[in-house]
């Protein structure tokens, strides 16, 4: 049964996404508002499918530390399912995502329209500069912008090295970092298709204080991330033994998805 109705998000998945897409298509040549509408429907009709048809939900915790106002928010990556649930939780979020996605006919005009962040990893200290200017950007326009500092999803209780874009960016604007841990890959692995019910949980953590050193705001942050996730990790596996399959499967090579 699990199967099944794995395979059945995993249509409605595809298709209600290029649904979406092509929606989002037609309003390119308005305001930026009636987009960020869409993205907001198909974020939810997305929530709402996972839930009815695989059981799977998500509770938050630590709204406390959720701004009101723009700051950048530092999170743990392990599924598909973090690309669209901040749409959810936070007020006008815009992803930092690399570069290549933007190429994607369609797809990537939409994300520019909304007001997505473009990384060119292989840009050297240019792209960086030019990524901290459209993050200001965003920020000026009351936005939450949210990164993934590994660069990639990561199989629950494993680590990749944090780029050290977050770390400019921290250097650079004068906003709140939050950091963010959840345990969402022991329900939707990477590159998976069995998705398991249960409950994901996302936390928002204490704002890391501006003023640290580059290298003492890296360690914290790493840290802080880090030893939530794998806490909510051993909370979700204490309460079902069955997630321990996640995290007995390999774990994936690193890769240059976000």
């Amino acid at each position: 049964m699990a199967v099944i109705r794995s395979l059945v998000f995993n249509i409605f998945f595809f298709s209600w996404t290029a649904v979406s897409v092509l929606v989002m298509a037609l309003l390119l040549p308005f305001h930026r508002d009636a987009m960020a509408r869409v993205v907001d429907i198909w974020a939810r009709v997305l929530s709402a499918a996972l839930k009815g048809l695989v059981g799977l939900g998500f509770e938050v915790r630590g709204r406390g530390n959720i701004v009101d106002g723009p700051a950048i928010y530092a999170a743990k990556h392990q599924s598909a399912w973090d690309t669209f649930v901040y749409f959810l939780i936070l007020k006008n979020p815009s992803y930092v995502l690399k570069k290549e996605l933007l190429s994607i006919p369609v797809w990537g005009w939409a994300a520019t329209k909304y007001g997505a962040v473009a990384v060119d990893r292989d840009g050297g200290g240019a792209a960086l500069k030019k990524m901290i200017m459209d993050v200001k950007d965003r920020l000026d326009h009351e936005m939450a912008i949210v990164i993934f500092p590994e660069g990639t999803r990561t199989q629950p209780g494993a680590r990749q090295p944090y780029h050290p874009g977050i770390a400019a960016i921290y250097g650079n604007v004068d906003v709140p970092v939050i950091p963010v841990a959840l345990n969402s890959g022991l329900f939707w692995g990477r590159r998976n298709f069995a998705k398991r019910p249960g409950v994901i949980t996302v936390e928002f953590l204490p704002v890391i204080e501006q003023g640290l050193r580059r290298r003492e705001f890296m360690a914290q942050l790493e840290t802080t991330v880090e030893t939530a996730s794998d806490r909510l990790i051993e909370e979700a596996v204490g309460k079902d033994s069955r997630l321990a399959a996640a995290l007995a499967s390999p774990v994936p090579e690193p890769s240059a998805d976000t």
